[in-house]
């Protein structure tokens, strides 16, 4: 590994592009870990249902996140630049209407415990092929900035938190722990 770093700085002073010192600042980790990234539990899902009971005939279209991945980097006193990955599954329950639907989910960085530094919401339009009532979809979220106060401010100060745009009547049916879950008996 050494002998390549070697190699690779050697190659980049011929090009003239960068110094001794810039390979090697790149090359330096992290000076701490990176910013949790998760889903928050009360959003991780979503069921719309038509009508006022809650009943499986009810159910329309439904999702749920089912796992949340980031990768991170941060050097000096440059901001951290996180890259993330949700895997995503959908369902058609017997009151949806179409084969297609557009979901919001949305991504928020935030201060560790005290609050919203930025939130963003991101459409995502699920076809469900001929004769399924299941889709899943991973999404990436590419090059999130988190600016840092100063050179000693680590991803651990942050969180990358996920969910679902959700309405009120939605939140209040996730918060009574019911749940029609996307793959639910199938297994």
């Amino acid at each position: 590994m050494r002998s390549f770093a070697i190699l690779a700085a050697a190659a980049i002073l011929l090009n003239g592009c960068q110094t001794v010192s810039d390979v090697f600042e790149e090359a330096q980790p992290n000076i701490g870990p990176c910013p949790s990234a998760l889903s928050l539990y009360d959003a991780h899902r979503i069921v719309e249902l038509d009508g006022d009971e809650v009943r499986y005939e009810n159910v329309g279209f439904t999702g749920e996140i089912l796992g949340v991945r980031s990768l991170c980097s941060y050097y000096g006193e440059r901001p951290i630049i996180a890259n993330l990955e949700l895997d995503m599954a959908f369902g058609r329950g017997p009151a949806a209407q179409g084969d297609t639907h557009v979901y919001e989910y949305f991504v928020a960085v935030t201060r560790r415990d005290i609050g919203v530094i930025e939130k963003q919401v991101f459409p995502i339009n699920v076809r469900f092929r001929a004769g399924e009532d299941r889709a899943y979809i991973t999404e990436t979220i590419d090059a999130i900035s988190i600016p840092r106060a100063n050179a000693d401010t680590s991803g651990v100060n942050f969180e990358i938190l996920t969910g679902f745009e959700l309405t009120p009547e939605q939140l209040a049916f996730n918060r009574s722990g019911q749940r029609f879950r996307v793959g639910a008996g199938q297994d």
